[in-house]
């Protein structure tokens, strides 16, 4: 196993209940891959904030397996807060009715559109409904064009849908591919009443997926060894051989946040060489390295890989000196912010202070600005949000970027994703950039963890353990968001 993400994490497990003899090999010093937690003044920070929903049944099981899930919440009901500077907060509050007519109340109360838009998007979301999924031609067309064929203008998209197409795309609606943003909507927003009742993580993700991960990993028999790079594959009589660097420690942070707020990837050491072979090898790691390690292997199917391209998020760390904010969380509408995350007790922030989290999807731009630039962009932009945080001192201002944080899910991706089994016998795939069918969210990187699991058992010719078998089935009928970090996220 190559990669010690959520995939790497969930086929590990698979593999291991079913009887196979499992080596987890992972680069940094801890497990989570793009959902990971760092120290910082004092506080536990995630680098992104993922959040889930309840119809990410694949994702909440694993949680079960890692003991942590009493570390996770779900609404009780679908409660999006929406802040828009200058107006009263609106509540995207679905009702007991069954869906789609659950959402119903909430568009007709909406502030931020007109009665003809919310009219309009009525009509958009019941056309979404009677799309075909299967069709290719979905992948080719971005959300927005057909958004603007049905009606919704540049107002009514940024002011509802890109609401959530940001988070779970990390595209805009008007990039993102229409297949994806359908997928989406339907399984998240219109499928079931309650499945987008958003589930959150009240511990950070370093206590809720790193660390038990690795303790159930070990309780189960994989021999789990960290700070160990892979650097080559090659074939041999029974199989792959993995040759690879232990030793090349990047740390606990490996985007490591700097004293001025910013972020560095840590450096890799010397370390010495050493080889394991394996009957089979599933690779879980983000689809650029995966390219890099197979293509000597796969030639040009490898490479192909490149073409997913990525899509980065970048995550501002504020702590105010008092609470501002009275919110969980919020999305922002007319305003830079996109979402921002009360993060104050599960970073155990000083008493009276609030750590607020504030999540950047498809953050091109803000990947090119400084951290000065940043702050002076983003504290008025929440100072106008929330009125006592004009009256607020800033303790501190912390940025993390994650360059490649998800593959770019404009249209034509479907094309290019490949499904786990590679055109060798034995080697395999997972990670959220494969076949899902989802976009890159923890729900995806669990499902693909499960096929990829599934046909390395095949290969060796071991039955599936129960509980997983129907978990590597495919996609389920449910989205996840991923508000921030790679996704990825996360």
């Amino acid at each position: 196993m190559v990669g010690g993400g959520l995939a790497g994490i969930t086929a590990a497990l698979d593999c291991a209940a079913a009887g196979a003899s499992v080596t987890l090999l992972e680069v940094r010093r801890r497990l989570g891959g793009a959902a990971y937690s760092f120290d910082r003044n004092g506080l536990e920070m995630d680098n992104g904030q993922h959040v889930f929903l309840r119809c990410c049944v694949a994702y909440r099981a694993l949680l079960r397996r890692l003991d942590s899930d009493h570390l996770v919440s779900v609404q009780p009901r679908l409660e999006i807060p929406v802040l828009k500077p200058g107006a009263r907060a609106a509540l995207l509050r679905r009702s007991s009715l069954p869906a789609p007519l659950h959402m119903a109340g909430a568009l007709a109360r909406y502030p931020h559109l007109t009665l003809l838009q919310r009219l309009g998007a009525a009509r958009a979301a019941l056309g979404l409904m009677r799309l075909n999924l299967g069709e290719e031609e979905l992948d080719r067309q971005t959300l927005g064009d057909w958004l603007a064929r049905h009606g919704q203008g540049a107002e009514a998209v940024g002011a509802l849908w890109d609401l959530i197409a940001l988070p779970t795309l990390n595209l805009p609606a008007s990039q993102a591919s229409l297949a994806l943003g359908a997928f989406v909507f339907r399984a998240g927003l219109l499928a079931g009443a309650d499945a987008g009742d958003i589930g959150f993580h009240r511990g950070t993700l370093g206590e809720t997926i790193g660390r038990p991960a690795e303790t159930a990993l070990r309780r189960a028999g994989v021999e789990v060894r960290l700070g160990w790079r892979a650097e080559r594959l090659e074939t041999i009589a029974r199989g792959l051989e993995v040759h690879g660097r232990t030793g090349t420690d990047r740390g606990s942070e490996p985007d490591r946040a700097d004293a001025a707020g910013d972020t560095a990837g840590g450096r890799a050491g010397e370390g010495h060489s050493s080889g394991l072979s394996a009957e089979a090898v599933i690779v879980a790691v983000p689809h650029t390295r995966a390219a890099q390690l197979l293509e000597p292997l796969l030639g040009a199917r490898a490479s192909r890989l490149e073409a997913l391209g990525t899509s980065p998020i970048v995550n501002l760390h504020v702590v105010y000196d008092r609470p501002v904010c009275s919110e969980s969380f919020a999305a922002g509408v007319g305003t830079p912010v996109q979402y921002l995350f009360d993060r104050t007790a599960a970073a155990g922030a000083p008493a009276g202070c609030q750590y607020l989290a504030v999540s950047l999807s498809a953050a091109e731009r803000e990947m090119g600005m400084s951290v000065d630039a940043l702050r002076e962009r983003y504290l008025p932009a929440l100072a106008q949000l929330l009125p006592r945080a004009r009256r607020a001192k800033v303790e501190s201002f912390l940025v993390t970027r994650e360059h490649a944080a998800t593959f770019r899910a404009g249209p034509g991706v479907a094309a290019l994703r490949p499904g786990p089994q590679t055109a060798l016998p034995g080697l395999l795939l997972a990670g959220a950039w494969t076949a899902t069918g989802w976009p890159a969210t923890l729900e995806g990187a669990v499902l693909s963890g499960h096929a990829a699991a599934a046909r390395a058992l095949e290969k060796l010719g071991i039955a599936p353990e129960g509980h997983s078998a129907a978990a590597s089935a495919g996609p389920s009928s449910s989205a996840q968001v991923r508000a921030g970090s790679a996704r990825t996220p996360a």
